[in-house]
């Protein structure tokens, strides 16, 4: 029987050519229709193309590229001569992607076979991705789209990556990354609620929103609800979902900083994040029970837009994005100044940083810990003290943000979760 590792690199790189052929070619196949009106090119000249590409290249280089120019003007000459109504390139276009698929086989088939299926994948959805591209992409999903991909990959690569030691020693290229993070979580809760619809994609958003900022996430949340955006109840479950994304995000921050704290913290972890999962889940499920009786009623859910409903305004907030990236860098830089004034005046610094958000103070609480400056008493000392000041911070927002009721429940939530997370530690002291 024969073996594959006994093929040669040009005998696999022929078997791999023909496969990704075949694998185009019948997606193009299914595509060209029938009759005198149909496309030139299908199953067969997709093999072709792919085995004169990797035939070309086992003889010679210059072969291959010779065989590239010929199979060039063989797609403009078919392109030139169709009687097809329609204009596009696509087929041309992929029939020399095949004949470099094939070339690219002999050197390094895993690759060629890789973008073989990526290909035909893209061949293959065509009608998903116009209607992506027409129907279901607004023009401000587009436009913050293409801010985001000019933030990440034109902006980040050129700032500097040193640390400042005034901006905390956080460089600022990954002051920039904690700006495109939080506006990437803003994008991913957007499209939940495209996806899913307002009710999952609503829980589903202040879920990730609180992996950036839980404030943040719930002054969004009591805004949609006076602005009538949001039920009450959908708009609260968010806001305690996006309490459960903060306990968890303290076990990830303690994954990068301080692996060996995650053992210590875990327990107070799992305690502080069951909370708001029972009661954001409780909250979620009356939200379902309420929306589907209002849909049996009026035949149709008041208030809340279907998946394929368009979005209104922008989809990123850049002005938020920085405003909680600087109250996430200004709590770095006090923290570090706190450190060097004992345990009294680091835990006053994890007071004051934590007014705006808690993650800069959990981070810098864990890395010390994992440096050994700090033992382990202190240690779930200031992450509560963080927590609790923080605390009052995300009741204070989502009374001013969503008025009385949203802010009493928020502040309800709040008081259960961290008043548990006390006794907690409480209990362990003893």
């Amino acid at each position: 029987m024969l073996q594959i590792g006994a093929l040669s690199a040009e005998q696999v790189g022929v078997v791999v050519a023909l496969g990704a052929g075949m694998l185009i070619g019948l997606e193009r196949e299914r595509r060209k229709g029938e009759g005198p009106k149909r496309e030139s090119a299908g199953l067969r000249t997709f093999m072709v193309a792919a085995l004169l590409g990797v035939c070309a290249q086992i003889v010679s280089v210059a072969l291959a590229a010779v065989a590239l120019v010929g199979v060039i003007l063989l797609a403009a000459l078919s392109y030139l001569r169709s009687r097809s109504d329609d204009p596009g390139l696509t087929t041309e276009l992929a029939l020399v992607t095949t004949a470099l698929i094939g070339m690219l086989a002999v050197p390094q088939p895993e690759l060629a076979a890789a973008a073989a299926v990526l290909l035909a994948s893209l061949l293959a959805a065509r009608e998903r991705l116009h209607h992506f591209a027409t129907h279901w992409l607004s023009e401000d999903e587009l436009h913050d789209g293409l801010l985001l991909a000019a933030l990440a990959l034109v902006l980040m690569p050129l700032l500097p990556a040193q640390p400042i030691g005034w901006l905390g020693h956080l460089s600022p290229q990954r002051v920039l990354m904690l700006v495109i993070v939080i506006l990437a979580m803003q994008a991913a809760g957007h499209v939940a609620q495209r996806l899913l619809g307002a009710r999952a994609g609503l829980a589903l958003s202040g879920l990730l929103g609180g992996f950036v900022s839980s404030t943040a996430t719930i002054s969004a949340m009591g805004s949609m609800v006076r602005t009538g955006q949001a039920p009450l109840r959908l708009a609260w479950c968010a806001a305690v979902l996006s309490m459960a994304a903060t306990w968890v995000q303290m076990l990830l921050m303690a994954s990068v900083v301080a692996p060996a704290a995650m053992v210590t913290i875990a327990p107070l972890v799992g305690v502080g994040v069951s909370v708001p999962l029972l009661l954001g889940a409780a909250l979620w499920r009356g939200a379902v029970v309420s929306g589907s009786a209002s849909v049996g009623a009026h035949g149709a859910s008041a208030g809340v837009p279907g998946p394929d409903a368009p979005a209104s305004g922008g989809v990123l907030k850049l002005r938020e994005a920085l405003l909680v990236a600087g109250l996430l860098l200004g709590g770095a830089v006090l923290l570090g100044w706190a450190q060097h004034r004992g345990v009294s005046g680091l835990l006053l610094g994890t007071a004051v940083a934590a007014l705006a958000d808690a993650h800069a103070p959990m981070v810098s609480l864990l890395s010390m810990h994992g440096a050994g400056a700090l033992p382990v008493y202190h240690l779930m000392l200031g992450l509560m003290v963080a927590l609790s000041v923080n605390g009052v911070t995300r009741a204070t927002a989502g009374w001013l943000a969503g008025g009385r009721a949203f802010g009493l429940r928020v502040a309800g939530a709040l008081l259960l979760n961290i008043g548990l997370a006390w006794a907690f530690v409480a209990a362990q002291s003893v």
